[in-house]
């Protein structure tokens, strides 16, 4: 006959993962419980509704132009690629001419990048209408 041994140094992390990972989950059982039958059904009404006074709620399809995303998509790449300059910038003595000459590559990749997104017309702002 073995007895468990209760005396782990780990027994008690355990404890605590599984009681605390049985509460999360019951938490989260519990709560859509409780929110799928408190809930109202029919929010759309709500959501057209007037508030307190101007317009009726329209309906509007959404007019925001992709070319604003893609600008921002550009912008993002770009901003991150000038980040990798500033160690580089900080190092120059350290890294010598190696260091000088891979900059000069990652400058003239992000070079061609920019020259074919804006050959592409990335860059260009098209109004919408």
């Amino acid at each position: 006959m073995t007895h468990m041994d209760f005396a782990h140094p780990y027994f008690g992390a355990f404890v605590m993962f599984v009681v605390t990972f049985s509460a999360f989950f019951a938490t989260v059982w519990l709560s859509r419980y409780i929110s799928r039958k408190i809930a109202r059904l029919d929010t759309e009404k709500l959501k057209t509704t007037l508030y307190e006074c101007g317009p009726e709620v329209t309906k509007q399809p959404n007019t925001i132009s992709t070319q604003f995303y893609l600008i921002a998509l550009l912008f993002i790449l770009f901003d991150v690629e000038i980040i990798f300059m500033f160690p580089w910038a900080i190092n120059f003595k350290l890294l010598g001419w190696f260091g000088f000459i891979e900059m000069l590559l990652f400058i003239t990749l992000l070079s061609i990048g920019f020259l074919y997104a804006w050959k592409k017309g990335a860059l260009e702002w098209h109004s919408i209408k």
